[in-house]
């Protein structure tokens, strides 16, 4: 698929994630940003998805490389939650059944408008365990359905050099929660 970014943005996004890719080794160790760039270049709508990723405060990087699928993912590495993806309810169902104060959007219809997936309880533990994220706000994580049929769903934060896991109602909001995505190329 083509990219409907222009080349110059292209060359941006690929200078900024260089860049923090050669910050942050820690996080992909053993991988070569050649092979990561090439990966990028052979797919042009991705590097708009990352563009995306960037625009709304997530500064995605390599966490992983998976030498039998060969495929690379990217994540939201901001430090906080994106601050562009703040102030969501979770996901649609969430945003129409409340009646007044309606958020902006749903944390699932920014993340599929973006292109990215929201990280799950397994993927959201990964990524804190390359670094602490989320020490003063919290990101909305994929809810199981049993969970969501319930008009809940859960976020994810680092507090006490611990990872922790929480619920609320779906059609909750706050200013300093928002969610976090992945991109796998």
């Amino acid at each position: 698929m083509k990219s409907k970014l222009s080349t110059e943005e292209q060359s941006s996004v690929l200078d900024i994630l260089k860049t923090r890719f050669e910050k942050n080794m820690h996080r992909h160790k053993n991988i070569n940003w050649k092979d990561v760039q090439v990966k990028l270049e052979k797919n042009p709508s991705k590097m708009e998805v990352l563009f995306k990723m960037e625009e709304t405060g997530g500064e995605p990087d390599v966490v992983v490389f998976d030498e039998k699928s060969k495929e690379i993912i990217f994540c939201d590495c901001a430090v906080e939650s994106p601050k562009g993806r703040r102030s969501y309810c979770y996901d649609r169902p969430a945003l129409d059944a409340r009646k007044e104060h309606k958020p902006a959007n749903s944390a699932i219809d920014a993340a599929n408008e973006i292109g990215i997936k929201l990280l799950n309880e397994e993927e959201y533990r990964a990524l804190q365990a390359l670094e602490a994220f989320d020490k003063k706000t919290s990101s909305w994580i994929e809810t199981p359905k049993k969970i969501r049929d319930l008009d809940g769903a859960l976020f994810g934060d680092f507090r006490y050099d611990t990872v922790f896991f929480y619920h609320n109602g779906a059609s909750s909001y706050y200013a300093a929660r928002g969610f976090r995505g992945l991109l796998k190329i």
